[in-house]
């Protein structure tokens, strides 16, 4: 962990960030460039209008308002989100005011400190009231940890291989009020993903005989058309963060992202919806879960993807919690609290075992693209 270190009276955190500027002489840590691991593409952590995929621990008050997320009160604690992450570039813009800390903790468990059980944080001394946003950036490679403050390195280290992301926050025990903690920016973006398509052709890739979709690779993308079908990965993967990008060549068409399917079996597992239609005008009202949802367990909170244009979707897959983002807007989260399912159907209970991640040809009407499809093992 890096906390600023706290004087009598508050300061600037600009001020505090300038004297740790030296001490990041001595850290021993290597700079890893962006093109040296395989990225992904960014989502949002914080949706800019509620506490989607996130969870409260402590006495903290937590409002969202005109776009920003705001801790008006509290003494010790954190907002965490449900989804856990590995390896991947963090972004955070936020303002710390008033007596005490905050900051942002990943790799992170779900109780006490972070940094007491593996996991780190780079803590923020509160500065004045009119002091001016921050921006917190990590880097977590690997064993590899980097952060800055205001683009100036900060030391830091973690043991932890995967956890949740949490912004904590401590009041002093000499002030009667704590930190006011104002955040306008949670993004994500996932590092050391491995390609599971080559855009050429089929190789890694499975086939289930017998049925009616027809697969084949066109200008760099992995087309499915007619159904019902279905193309699964020659590995198999149990804990995980996928992203890929779709395209749906015609009106409301119907498919799907299955994973933790047992090999060969069809239509199993948990599946990410794909269908891009809403209900009137209204995109809150998804048609058959939406483009999104976890179907048949929870529906696309707000369909933001269109027919006739890529969208990228993200599935974050760890033990029994499930979260999907469609162009990093996040559209679904589930726990899954269930008995453990006798058939691997994530419809009827949990699905504990590692599968395929496999794409779904649905009906005759079915002409749907894949490509950039990418995945990062937390396993």
């Amino acid at each position: 962990m890096i906390t600023l270190s706290p004087k009598e009276k508050p300061m600037k955190i600009r001020t505090l960030s300038v004297l740790l500027a030296g001490s990041c002489l001595a850290l021993a840590c290597s700079t890893i460039h962006a093109q040296d691991v395989a990225e992904g593409q960014w989502i949002n952590l914080f949706d800019g209008e509620s506490l989607y995929g996130w969870t409260p621990v402590g006495d903290g008050n937590w409002e969202v308002s005109d776009g920003v997320l705001s801790l008006t009160q509290g003494n010790s604690g954190f907002l965490a989100t449900l989804a856990q992450f590995s390896d991947f570039d963090l972004s955070v813009t936020m303002r710390v005011t008033g007596m005490g800390t905050a900051g942002i903790a990943f790799r992170a468990p779900l109780s006490g400190y972070a940094q007491e059980q593996g996991g780190a944080a780079v803590n923020l001394v509160a500065g004045e009231d009119n002091a001016a946003f921050s921006t917190v950036n990590i880097r977590a490679l690997g064993k590899e940890v980097t952060a800055q403050v205001n683009d100036i390195d900060v030391p830091t280290a973690v043991s932890n291989t995967k956890g949740h992301i949490a912004i904590q926050f401590h009041k002093y025990d000499r002030f009667k009020k704590g930190p006011k903690l104002e955040i306008k920016e949670v993004k994500l973006r996932p590092l050391a993903m491995t390609s599971l398509f080559n855009g050429e052709n089929l190789d890694g890739w499975n086939i289930i005989p017998d049925r009616k979709s027809v697969f084949s690779v066109n200008d760099g993308a992995l087309n499915i058309k007619d159904g019902n079908g279905q193309i699964e990965t020659t590995g198999v993967y149990r804990n995980f963060v996928l992203q890929l990008d779709i395209y749906s060549n015609g009106d409301h068409l119907n498919s799907g992202v299955f994973f933790r399917t047992p090999p060969g079996v069809f239509w199993v597992g948990y599946e990410a919806q794909i269908r891009n239609q809403w209900t009137r005008d209204d995109r809150s009202k998804p048609v058959d879960f939406g483009t999104g949802g976890l179907y048949g367990l929870k529906p696309a909170r707000k369909v933001v993807s269109n027919d006739r244009e890529w969208f990228t979707m993200t599935v974050a897959c760890c033990d029994n919690h499930y979260a999907v983002w469609v162009n990093g807007y996040q559209t679904a989260d589930f726990t899954d609290t269930r008995p453990v399912s006798e058939d691997a159907n994530g419809k009827n209970g949990y699905v504990s075992t590692a599968g395929t991640i496999n794409l779904q040809g649905h009906d005759p009407t079915t002409d749907l693209s894949f490509k950039n499809i990418h995945i990062q093992p937390l396993d």
